[in-house]
């Protein structure tokens, strides 16, 4: 898969992400927030619960089906939840535009599996992955 195809596949998750908080109640504040360190994927309120979300997405076949080995939770090792943590004290800590407040912070991982057709297979949120 191209460059390009694994950022467009990417930017859909993290679109489907996004819609699948909003309907469940979440109040989605921002995507993709670059800070100097890197990105996060999304920043959503749940009550007064501040949540990172970072989105794994992955290609599956026409019948959604992807090896064991290609599950999109076992993509988020120790080096990319230090860095999630990192950037997330990083956003909290100011920059431009106002901060929520919150009682405590949680970081999610929202696996999402797209067939070749585009069509969404499968959405699991964990939530408090780490």
């Amino acid at each position: 898969m191209s460059e390009y195809g694994r950022r467009a596949l990417g930017a859909q998750g993290e679109t489907v992400a996004g819609r699948w908080l909003h309907r469940h109640g979440y109040a989605v504040l921002a995507c993709n927030v670059r800070t100097r360190h890197g990105e996060i994927d999304l920043i959503a309120r749940d009550g007064l619960t501040v949540v990172f979300v970072e989105v794994k997405t992955r290609r599956a076949g026409s019948r959604g089906a992807i090896r064991r080995d290609q599950d999109p939770l076992l993509g988020l090792g120790t080096r990319q939840r230090r860095r999630l943590r990192r950037l997330a004290a990083e956003w909290l800590a100011g920059g431009s535009g106002p901060r929520p407040r919150a009682r405590a912070i949680r970081f999610d991982v929202i696996a999402v599996v797209i067939d070749t057709r585009g069509r969404t297979r499968r959405i699991e949120h964990v939530q408090g992955a780490f």
